[in-house]
């Protein structure tokens, strides 16, 4: 897989040049959910860091970001303002080069395949990535949960198959059967295919509590590992865990095609249904068969 450079590109609003450092950090904050995890990754202090968004909302005259839970994350406005830096780089990307935008899972996929394609990747969760794709500016949308799709009546192409997977905080008690699932507490992964642990828990009647919101499953996995009594439900692809809801959480990882006009879009959609299958197994999803 070929991956190309976008540099660092600043982008003017209303008059005013908003360095690539803004967008940075709102593009950290947006994955990280925490100022002082988004300070250490782009090795700066949480001082720089603070100073920087509060700099850029007091020129905008807009809140840029919130209190989310114990740690932060972007408003409203803080999305928009990075929808549109996405865009603008997208736009001027090389015009060989296909642009996705997706869900965790999915983009992470094709991010790790080994194809002779030119892709830019935007990784994000499905309704972020299909915001996007709705304003028509990438190639294709991959969405971790076909529901988008299906409460559109969007036609999807799947290329693989995954399931959920249970992960405890440690400590816990193990869980045998899918009573002992009753009355635990969970982290939520918004955007994600976990509507169908939901719905499965719901069916047997168990009752449950959804502690914490967060946006990426790797923030969820931490959370869980890092806390007590705490659990969630995350992809297989990605992570080891008990498979009491294996059956039931199965789902697919699919491609929505949103340029009709390019020929490379659809050469990448047939090599990832032929010869990216077995990339794909190696990945740890499931091929289609």
């Amino acid at each position: 897989m070929k991956l190309e450079s976008k540099g660092l590109i600043s982008l003017e609003i209303n008059g005013e040049i908003y360095g690539y450092k803004l967008y940075q950090s709102l593009e950290s904050l947006n994955r990280t959910h925490s100022q002082r995890k988004s300070a250490k990754e782009l090795n700066i202090s949480h001082t720089v860091f603070n100073r920087r968004i509060l700099q850029a909302e007091e020129k905008l005259g807009i809140k840029l970001t919130e209190k989310k839970g114990n740690g932060s994350g972007l408003t409203n406005d803080g999305v928009r303002l990075l929808e549109e830096y996405r865009k603008y780089l997208i736009q001027i990307a090389e015009p060989d080069n296909i642009n996705i935008a997706g869900g965790h899972i999915s983009s992470g996929l094709l991010e790790s395949l080994d194809s002779p394609f030119n892709i830019n990747v935007y990784s994000s969760n499905d309704q972020d990535a299909f915001k996007l794709a709705r304003r028509g500016v990438v190639d294709l949308l991959t969405l971790d949960d076909p529901l988008i799709a299906y409460e559109r009546d969007i036609n999807f192409i799947p290329i693989a198959y995954d399931y959920l997977v249970l992960i405890s905080s440690p400590g816990c008690p193990e869980i045998t059967s899918i009573k002992d699932l009753n009355g635990l507490d969970f982290v939520k992964v918004n955007g994600s295919a976990q509507r169908l642990a939901w719905n499965t828990l719901e069916h047997y009647d168990l009752d449950y509590t959804i502690k914490h919101d967060v946006n990426s499953q790797f923030d969820a996995f931490k959370l869980v590992k890092n806390s007590k009594n705490l659990h969630s439900f995350l992809n297989a692809s990605y992570f080891n865990g008990n498979e009491i809801l294996k059956f039931d959480t199965r789902h697919v990882i699919s491609l929505v095609k949103v340029n009709n006009n390019d020929s490379k879009t659809d050469e990448f959609i047939d090599y990832i249904l032929t010869k990216g299958q077995k990339n794909i197994e190696k990945q740890g999803f499931i091929p289609m068969e």
